[in-house]
């Protein structure tokens, strides 16, 4: 009851404070692949015919490679001690977000391994790249633009929306799921404008009423065409448009 009334809240406070007069786009499914509902979606995204996924909560926090049907062929834990957010991919360079621990990790994609980490000043939550560096956000209205080189913050970009979570860049559109919320804000870079919503969230209620620990909806990755989209705990990545 208080967490539904807490939703209830946060999506009201939502949509008052986002705008809610900009244009709304109500996605629909074109496709799915199974998705594991034992994994706290965190952070998706394509390269080539391949499908990361990263999972979050602490001793569970792993990376899921995939190909294009969703069958994980590679994956790695993350210490047990953190949990685990965002990933992002630079050639062979992979960097993955703890949420409360004040670091990321640095990896390598192929070996998949961890390599090292770096210092995070604040929460580690969503990751893409943008114009050859990082994107990140941390559960603010501001995205933390961060050197590809040596991970420092070389720019801060302000939006009018707070809580912006899982990230996809696509040339200069960003899009980002908001915590709490069924909607995708659709954010022009470099100005942090958000010029429209696309909604899910018919679909996303009709998921948890049929999957009980089904959760929001986050993860976003983009595959040259149309967007792929999940949620945590959710049985199905869908491809939508």
């Amino acid at each position: 009851m208080l967490k539904s009334m807490r939703n209830t809240l946060l999506s009201l406070f939502f949509w008052l404070t986002a705008g809610a007069a900009l244009p709304v786009q109500k996605l629909n499914v074109l496709d799915s692949i199974p998705h594991s509902q034992t994994r706290f979606t965190q952070g998706l995204f394509f390269d080539g015919e391949e499908l990361w996924e990263s999972t979050g909560l602490e001793g569970k926090s792993k990376i899921y490679r995939m190909n294009k049907n969703g069958y994980a062929f590679d994956s790695i834990a993350m210490p047990s001690n953190h949990f685990g957010e965002g990933i992002a991919k630079i050639g062979n360079k992979m960097l993955w977000l703890t949420w409360s621990s004040q670091l990321g990790f640095v990896l390598s994609a192929s070996p998949l391994q961890i390599l090292g980490s770096f210092k995070i000043n604040s929460e580690g939550w969503g990751l893409t790249v943008w114009r050859g560096n990082w994107l990140m956000s941390n559960g603010s209205s501001s995205l933390l633009e961060l050197s590809s080189k040596d991970m420092s913050v070389t720019n801060k970009i302000e939006t009018p929306i707070a809580l912006l979570n899982e990230l996809e860049a696509v040339g200069d559109t960003l899009y980002a799921n908001v915590w709490h919320s069924d909607s995708i804000a659709v954010i022009l870079l470099p100005s942090g404008n958000i010029i429209k919503w696309l909604d899910f969230s018919e679909q996303a209620k009709s998921i948890r009423k049929k999957y009980s620990q089904a959760e929001v909806l986050n993860g976003i990755a983009f595959d040259g065409k149309n967007l792929w989209i999940t949620g945590k705990n959710w049985h199905w990545i869908y491809r939508v448009h």
